[in-house]
């Protein structure tokens, strides 16, 4: 008996030994890494001891569970969208997952889209953009979704940086993606997108229209059938069927302190994985139903609640856009449990409420009561900066338990949050007593550490202030044709966030970390991240501007937004209108600066840098002020 148990044991070892080496190989292959970055990159992935190819999970990829829902509790409800005029429709797990093989279908038969592929998407929470998601994970595409509130310029690089084949846009985008695509005015457009498929609207237009190519196609996936078209193509890395955990699913691009858009390669066991790890955080289990009111081009909306709701089994209302309004009486419609927020909606909600005390009502609005909503549980919140003084207004109106988190784009999404055990009591003091909201402890797929933020590698301790760093099977595979970034963000064999912090103990040993602001001087808007290069790249376009910053200063609403401190050329005369004006011109509202100081000096460090964040107070008189278009 011991010889078979040490045969076995010899045998696991060597299966895993095997695959982690072909982990390895591929990721330098796809990556263009140095052998130490990809050792490195290695490294970052494991937990406990456990590499990533060691899974957490037990399906094979998204499909498996998709279909294992599908067959186990097909009537079931998940997907509910209400879309900007309040409509409502539904689909279950066995109709979900018919209309996903009919894209699925649609992306082969007609697309010629294969395993390993890039799909582009521009357009907004619908059930249409869920199942484009979802058909290609199915084939083992990965998709790289755009932010329509990005300025064209940054989305046609995204286009061509992806290496995209196809383009799904919706119709109320769809000139604007073929001016972005074509390349327009002059612009670099985005020759590798093949085609453009239009998403809503009418048939007969001069693009294939994706409702009408679904319903040519069977509901089954035509690439287990032998006798159907797509039994033509070769095994291997062209066969559809074929997807792994492994496989991309997600591209998606964050703002770098050099300006230029990195993209985030996230594998389809990076999104279960997290998925996992979240729901078991948050005892989020198959009988309970979130809500997402945040844009599923992002990890939150897509991870926090379409993937977690997906692997517990459970269901989830997708909301086009966000309405205060509507929020509360779409939770009690609707019985949700759980929504995940960033920090502006919270501003939202309590100026709402505000409004409805006044107005004579109670604070969910109209005549609802919190007796109407005993299936709600919990917030998540994270993606932004949240102050002391909102999470104290917040809870101290709404009464309802804040599970503050942290994460990035680079660990798949959330790596740590608050634990749920809390009592109230316990869960107000991490909030409110120690300066920060602390952003809690590490979930099950990952560790982190404070290391010293000149990055030599030093491991800090109890109470000291450096980078939050980040290992585990939820981190990225890793930027996407930038060797240099990888290089230098897998430093040490762990992920390094750019953001600063430190972690106290509780009188368990549990580790709670805490986020005090930026080493990297991203500017953070309502959990949307800003390059200031590509702002300032605007202001010094601009005659009479000698020196031009974009500064993310702290707002009530957003948690920061941008700001632009100038100094002018010699006997330049130029008004803050004017300033703010040229930069519409060129930028989306969100991206603009709201407000200009004028100064003579800059703060630099000894090498001449410029130190962006010694200029944050100047902007202090703006930080309750929200700016509207």
């Amino acid at each position: 008996m011991w010889s078979i148990c040490f045969y076995n044991m010899v045998s696991r070892l060597i299966y895993w030994q095997g695959k982690i080496c072909s982990e390895a190989k591929a990721t330098v292959m796809t990556l263009e890494l140095d052998s130490q970055t990809a050792t490195n990159l290695y490294q970052a992935h494991v937990k406990d001891g456990a590499p990533q190819a060691m899974r957490k999970v037990p399906y094979r990829n998204i499909r498996d569970l998709l279909s294992l829902h599908s067959k186990t509790s097909g009537g079931k409800t998940f997907l509910i969208f209400y879309d900007a005029d309040d409509e409502r429709q539904a689909l279950t797990y066995s109709e979900f997952n018919a209309r996903v093989h009919q894209a699925a279908n649609f992306m082969v038969e007609d697309l010629g889209l294969r395993r390993g592929d890039r799909v582009a998407t521009i357009a907004d929470n619908h059930i249409d953009t869920v199942l484009i998601y979802f058909a290609c994970w199915v084939i083992g595409a990965a998709v790289a979704p755009q932010n329509v509130s990005e300025d064209d310029r940054r989305i046609a690089f995204i286009l061509r940086n992806s290496e995209a084949k196809v383009c799904f846009a919706r119709t109320e985008y769809l000139e604007r993606a073929e001016a972005i695509i074509t390349g327009a005015d002059g612009r670099e457009g985005a020759p590798n997108i093949g085609a453009i498929v239009e998403v809503g609207g009418a048939p007969g237009g001069r693009y294939i229209n994706f409702h009408q190519a679904l319903a040519n196609q069977p509901t089954t996936y035509l690439g287990d059938e032998s006798g159907a078209k797509s039994a033509d193509l070769p095994l291997g890395a062209g066969n559809a069927a074929t997807a792994t955990l492994d496989d991309e699913a997600l591209l998606v691009y964050t703002s770098g302190t050099t300006g230029t858009p990195k993209g985030v390669i996230l594998s389809q066991y990076n999104l279960l994985v997290d998925a996992q790890g979240i729901s078991q955080w948050q005892a989020i289990t198959g009988n309970q139903r979130m809500m997402c009111v945040l844009p599923i081009h992002h990890v939150n909306g897509i991870v926090v609640t379409i993937m977690i709701p997906l692997y517990v089994g459970g269901s989830t209302v997708l909301n086009r856009r966000f309405s205060a309004s509507r929020f509360w009486g779409r939770i009690v419609r609707e019985g949700v449990n759980t929504v995940s927020v960033v920090p502006t909606l919270l501003q939202f909600l309590v100026e709402y409420g505000r409004a409805e005390l006044a107005a004579g009502n109670t604070i969910f609005g109209g005549a609802i009561s919190r007796r109407d909503l005993t299936a709600f549980r919990h917030f998540i919140c994270g993606a932004g900066t949240l102050s002391v003084k909102l999470a104290q207004e917040f809870c101290e109106m709404f009464g309802f338990t804040l599970l503050h988190g942290y994460g990035l784009s680079e660990s798949t999404c959330f790596s740590c949050f608050l634990p749920i055990s809390l009592s109230w009591e316990a869960n107000q003091s991490w909030l409110l007593d120690h300066g920060y909201p602390s952003i809690g402890c590490p979930i099950e797929p990952n560790e982190m550490a404070i290391f010293a933020a000149d990055g030599s590698g030093k491991q800090l301790e109890e109470g000291e202030r450096g980078e939050i760093c980040i290992r585990g099977h939820n981190v990225m595979q890793g930027y996407f044709k930038r060797p240099d970034a990888n290089a230098e963000t897998f430093k040490f064999q762990w992920f390094r966030s750019g953001d600063e912090g430190y972690f106290l103990r509780d009188e368990t040993g549990r580790q709670f970390f805490f986020i005090t602001g930026r080493i990297k001087e991203l500017i953070n808007r309502g959990g949307v991240k800003f390059s200031p290069f590509d702002i300032e790249e605007v202001l010094l376009g601009i005659d009479g501007v000698k020196v031009g910053l974009a500064i993310g200063f702290p707002n009530d609403y957003y948690g920061e937004e941008v700001g632009a401190y100038v100094v002018l050329d010699d006997g330049a005369n130029l008004e803050e209108e004017t300033i703010l004006a040229r930069c519409r011109e060129a930028l989306t509202f969100e991206k603009s600066p709201k407000a200009v100081v004028f100064g003579e000096g800059i703060p630099v460090t000894s090498t001449g840098k410029y130190q962006r964040l010694k200029l944050q107070g100047l902007f202090s008189q703006w930080e309750n002020a929200q700016f509207r278009l």
